[in-house]
């Protein structure tokens, strides 16, 4: 299971609003660095296309 299935998962049965909290943060923080690295594959196919 992938660690963002995981933390999906978690948020569906979580309880504690401290931890549900800690989750978001932590699903947030790898969303962002996911569109980071699109961002910079793009740029490096566009770069080689030039």
């Amino acid at each position: 299971m992938s660690i963002d299935r995981f933390i999906l998962r978690k948020l569906n049965t979580c309880q504690e609003e401290h931890t549900r909290a800690n989750l978001v943060r932590l699903f947030v923080i790898r969303i962002r660095k996911a569109e980071i690295a699109e961002e910079h594959d793009a740029a490096y196919v566009l770069s080689k296309l030039h």
